[in-house]
């Protein structure tokens, strides 16, 4: 059992196939991990050891009797973010606003990743609605970084994140929609793939744009330890049927890459209104990413790019517009967070005429930075701009100034969900206090295996 632990996601995956290892024992040996370490870490909300357990049962059960291949997560266990429906499960979405209700259906993303093999542990930890890039709220204890649980995991897939970081999982799913995925991967250590748009078939089921006209910006992605467990996860997020992603890694898609030409930029779409400025960290991960990328036959530049300075205000009414829908019980605003409740009054507010000029010109700002960005084979940039901050350190302040600290921390992420294209953050620092800091590769559209190959380059695998 202990072997377990020092298990990689795709090694714990060739065990289970090969029946070297058991679905029960596996799922047993994470459930003990959640008991030792959630307490510290805050990662699960909710743990459903009696489900898992009998979906392991169920999973051992077939392969003793299998006639046909076995699904390619068979008896993988993970999680999902509280965001997400599960069967038979509460979902809250982190607010104390609403009553957290048990969910009748599984969510799609549940049903194909269930349908592959995997075995939920439970619902991780996030911010209220998932709005933020941390992962704290009212109603449980927040997800801490286990690197240094004194500060932030990320968001708003921290839960997940910090599970995957200390062992309590071997990889896990998150969703995307202004680095919510690339956040937490970079705060913990972790790779972290935001795939473009309609890339995983269960992000568009309606639709490629809001409600508004806007592009629509969350998708669903993988966070794993390293680039060829996110390859696994993926191409059973994409089509459980085939093994495109981690195939092509591992049959020299990592050493053939080289030549591509790299734009570096630490140019931000919010610096026209908030003041952004990198830590020392920030930029020793760049430059040692540089250097390894260089070091690969890839020609890397200084990327020229201008971003349209409308940017600011346009994304922050898109990605608050939704809240005035958000189908709260009467006199139940007040009991939402503080950045809730004020982006939710604003929105309230807000004249429809406006919410749709913003989606349009959010679309024609997206076409810019698609135009712009193409002019490279893939664009760098820091993943974020600092170390992550203390727990706190966004919901001790008024709206305002804790969206403007999230902007500072990520002003790298919403763009890249704007624009529809695929980026992942990959660590490549690790600073003298222990901490991760990284860098985030924007790629054209369909380049999720080229940046799932530049990551494993960048890690040295």
């Amino acid at each position: 059992m202990n072997e377990i632990s020092g298990f990689t996601a795709l090694e714990l995956r060739d065990a289970l196939a090969s029946g070297g290892l058991s679905a029960r024992e596996a799922t047993a040996h994470f459930l003990q991990r959640i008991e030792e370490l959630n307490p510290a870490l805050g990662s699960f909300v909710t743990v459903t050891a009696g489900s898992a357990m009998a979906a392991a049962k169920a999973a051992d059960d077939s392969f003793a009797r299998r006639s046909t291949a076995l699904p390619p997560l068979h008896g993988m266990p993970l999680a999902f973010k509280d965001l997400l429906d599960v069967a038979g499960v509460p979902t809250s979405y982190g607010t104390a606003a609403l009553p957290a209700m048990v969910a009748e259906k599984d969510n799609p993303l549940v049903v194909t990743l269930t349908g592959a093999g995997a075995i939920s542990l439970g619902k991780t930890q996030v911010p209220e609605f998932g709005l933020s890039c941390h992962s704290e709220n009212d109603i449980a204890p927040p997800a801490r970084n286990p690197l240094n649980p004194a500060l932030s995991a990320g968001g708003s897939s921290g839960g997940e994140a910090a599970a995957i970081a200390s062992g309590m999982l071997p990889f896990g799913p998150g969703n995307d929609g202004g680095g919510s995925v690339r956040i937490p991967a970079s705060a913990c250590g972790l790779i972290g793939l935001k795939p473009g748009l309609g890339t995983v078939p269960s992000d568009v089921l309606d639709g490629t744009v809001d409600s508004f006209g806007a592009p629509r910006l969350t998708v669903s992605g993988p966070l794993a330890r390293n680039a060829l467990d996110a390859a696994l996860l993926m191409d059973a997020m994409v089509d459980p049927s085939r093994s495109t992603y981690l195939d092509t890694l591992r049959s020299g898609g990592i050493d053939s890459l080289r030549g591509l030409r790299i734009g570096v930029s630490t140019a931000s779409p919010f610096a026209p209104v908030y003041p952004i400025s990198l830590s020392p960290e920030s930029h020793a991960a760049l430059n040692t990413a540089i250097g390894i990328l260089t070091s690969r036959n890839h020609h890397v530049e200084e990327a020229e790019l201008y971003y349209d300075t409308a940017y600011p205000e346009t994304f922050s009414t898109v990605w608050t517009s939704g809240l005035a829908s958000a189908p709260l019980p009467p006199g139940s605003e007040e009991k939402l967070g503080t950045l809730a409740r004020s982006f939710r009054e604003r929105a309230t507010a807000r004249e429809v005429s406006l919410s749709l000029a913003a989606a349009a010109k959010l679309t024609e700002i997206a076409a810019d930075f698609r135009t712009q960005w193409g002019r490279y084979d893939v664009v760098l940039t820091p993943a974020m701009a600092h170390t992550p901050p203390e727990i706190g350190f966004y919901t001790s302040q008024d709206a305002d100034t804790d969206y403007m600290r999230q902007c500072q921390y990520t002003p790298f992420t919403s763009m890249v969900n704007v624009s529809g294209l695929p980026a992942i953050t990959v660590p490549t620092l690790v600073t003298a206090d222990g901490l991760s800091m990284g860098v985030q590769i924007i790629g054209r559209k369909g380049s999720e295996i080229q940046l799932l190959a530049l990551a494993a380059q960048l890690s040295e695998m």
